[in-house]
């Protein structure tokens, strides 16, 4: 499939570079960018072939600069309460998509992550940045509520709900350092060495059983809204059983 506001690169190693591709307007989120990245995650709950996924910026200045305000101020004036709460529920739920994709994804951010952009962050597995990268949850600045795009749920879990409210209510940028002080981040490297970083966690992560990071990630996804230990259990035991009985079937196989 071609896009225009992002580019795909599929690896024949596994590993899969998705770029936000509009350094035009800091990879501004107009709404073909929001179409095509929820074309290109719902893709991937069905593609077998891909086992890692790298997101970066290919805008010079920075990561992702949120929703596109230009475009939405043009808009949201002509649209009906419908299309407006049809536009909000999608762009939100690019989010959700990218939880629901099967592959881990590693984010490399470089500069500012807002809005969002920021939010694009939270929903990955692991986040590499470099020093000048900044996040922000920019809704409140805007005269919006400070939770939005799936921050007052991401934020509070990775990060404490104390300091959550801190910026979801102020709407003041994090610093790379803080970003790695709250165990936001995995490494904090220099803007030229992010993609190698991100190369190196990607070749470790498909060094693994496919299957088990498939289901090592559907089980964070479960238990980050297990009512419990017990829960929790559940789907891990689930999930050692299926890799289990995979194994033994493609032992099996070899053997015949």
């Amino acid at each position: 499939m071609s896009y225009e506001t992002i580019v795909y690169e599929p690896g024949d190693d596994g590993i899969g570079i998705l770029s936000l591709n509009r350094p035009e307007s800091y990879n501004a989120v107009n709404h073909l960018m929001m179409e095509e990245l929820e074309a290109f995650w719902k893709e991937r709950l069905y593609d077998l072939d891909t086992k890692v996924i790298i997101l970066k910026s290919n805008a010079e200045k920075g990561f992702c600069a949120g929703l596109d305000m230009k475009e939405a101020g043009a808009m949201m004036p002509e649209m009906s309460p419908e299309e407006f709460y049809r536009f909000q529920a999608r762009l939100g739920r690019v989010n959700l998509h990218m939880r629901r994709a099967p592959q881990p994804i590693i984010t490399a951010v470089h500069g500012a992550a807002a809005g969002q952009g920021f939010s694009f962050v939270l929903a990955s597995d692991i986040r590499v940045i470099s020093p000048d990268a900044r996040f922000c949850a920019a809704y409140i600045n805007i005269g919006l509520g400070g939770a939005d795009m799936s921050c007052s749920y991401f934020l509070p879990r990775m990060i404490g709900a104390g300091r959550a409210y801190e910026f979801m209510y102020t709407g003041k940028f994090m610093s790379a350092d803080e970003a790695m002080n709250l165990g936001l981040v995995s490494r904090i490297v220099e803007k030229e060495k992010l993609m190698e970083t991100a190369l190196e966690y990607a070749k470790i992560l498909i060094s693994k059983n496919p299957l088990g990071l498939r289901l090592t990630k559907e089980a964070v996804n479960m238990n980050l809204d297990a009512g419990g230990l017990e829960q929790a259990l559940n789907i891990e035991d689930r999930n050692q059983i299926l890799i289990t009985l995979a194994n033994q079937t493609k032992m099996l196989k070899q053997q015949k």
